[in-house]
């Protein structure tokens, strides 16, 4: 049960911090404020470490990970190439990267509470994952 608690739980946060990376890689292309665009690639080197953290777990159970749903992927293209495309103004982008760390924030927390018997280090990475979400998100309302 451990194992397979663990296993769900990391191929979970996978997925979001794949689409996290992606939301915030397409945002940073768009600011215009320098301020702005430090906290987000600050916030991107954050996730890429606990992309690479959380990959090392999931390849100590031989598991290579979920991609995000094609569905949330298709949102998140929709919402940055034509939603930002008519709007690319910095208040835009953080309003988007906001929705984002929120739905992030919501299933994350939701998968924590589904494999309650995942090993401390995966819930423990879950968790990081979840306050870098927080932060990003309250960082973002300086500039909504």
């Amino acid at each position: 049960m451990i194992e397979q608690d663990t296993i769900r739980l990391l191929r979970e946060c996978d997925a979001g911090i794949k689409m996290g990376i992606s939301s915030i890689e397409d945002s940073v292309a768009l600011v215009k404020d320098i301020k702005l665009e430090e906290i987000l690639k600050k916030s991107l080197q954050v996730h890429e470490n606990l992309k690479h953290d959380m990959q090392g777990l999931l390849a100590d159970y031989h598991d290579e990970g979920k991609e995000p749903a094609a569905m949330a992927k298709g949102m998140e293209w929709f919402k940055t190439n034509v939603t930002l495309a008519v709007n690319p103004s910095d208040g835009a982008v953080a309003d988007f990267i906001v929705d984002g760390c929120n739905m992030g924030v919501k299933s994350l927390a939701r998968y924590l509470n589904q494999y309650p018997a995942a090993d401390e280090k995966s819930k423990d990475i879950s968790k990081a994952l979840i306050r870098e979400e927080e932060q990003l998100s309250v960082a973002m309302r300086a500039f909504l």
